[in-house]
């Protein structure tokens, strides 16, 4: 089986000043289909920028990214943007919703930008806010919704345009106790049904839904962790 994702020795710096800081320092790893991950660290440790680089959000200052095959570690903005929109489904701890938007526009954004028509649009984000739970609530706002009804939006929208990852930063860091077993009852089901799912979280909790478990320290990835009893609701 080919891995979904293969980073080979993948380093970022930045320049602050006199001062070059080493993000990533030499990272080499494989994610499979429908695996599920999770990327834990402290802060400092490089886990933010690597789902930056995941996502394609940023691009490695040297090293190779294979995504599905392709290598993106030196594609220009434009060309990111597209396999953004295509591979790679987004949940942000903060939700990112449009607040004057619907639950079912919010949803149907990134079909926008995939070129589909309103009609199909609005069909498959109705499909996915069902399949998540939120068949009644097609037409409320954010403000209108709970914490956990909204983080459902957002992962509604990830799944919109059927990505071969989901990836999520911090999932459930806005939500209480109750509301992130919930969310992560959720992602287990989008496991189970196929998806793969890159988790980036500093709660040892949550990581332990996850069959393995990346731990980075200064950059460096510091033990691949196999989990043999994954936690499930």
């Amino acid at each position: 089986m080919e891995p979904v994702i293969k980073l080979a020795h993948i380093r970022k710096t930045y320049q602050m000043g006199t001062e070059t800081i080493h993000a990533l320092r030499d990272v080499s790893m494989e994610i499979f289909p429908n695996e599920y991950v999770a990327i834990m660290g402290p802060s400092g440790s490089g886990k933010s920028t690597l789902m930056n680089m995941l996502g394609c959000l940023d691009t490695p200052s040297d090293g190779q990214y294979f995504l599905n095959g392709t290598d993106v570690s030196n594609m220009l903005d434009a060309e990111l943007a597209h396999v953004r929109n295509k591979e790679i489904g987004f949940v942000f701890q903060t939700f990112n919703l449009l607040p004057r938007a619907s639950a079912l526009d919010n949803v149907a954004l990134p079909l926008v930008y995939a070129g589909l028509n309103k009609t199909a649009r609005k069909a498959r984000a109705k499909e996915v806010l069902t399949n998540v739970g939120l068949g009644d609530r097609v037409d409320h706002k954010p403000n209108e919704l709970s914490g956990g009804q909204r983080q459902r939006v957002a992962v509604a929208r990830a799944l919109v345009n059927d990505p071969s990852i989901i990836l999520a930063d911090e999932p459930t860091g806005n939500l209480d106790t109750k509301t992130s077993y919930e969310i992560m009852a959720l992602f287990d089901q989008l496991h189970k049904a196929g998806n793969t799912i890159i988790v980036v979280t500093h709660e040892e909790d949550i990581a332990q839904y996850a069959e393995k478990v990346i731990r980075l320290r200064d950059g460096d990835i510091e033990t691949i962790e196999i989990n043999e009893v994954r936690r499930t609701i």
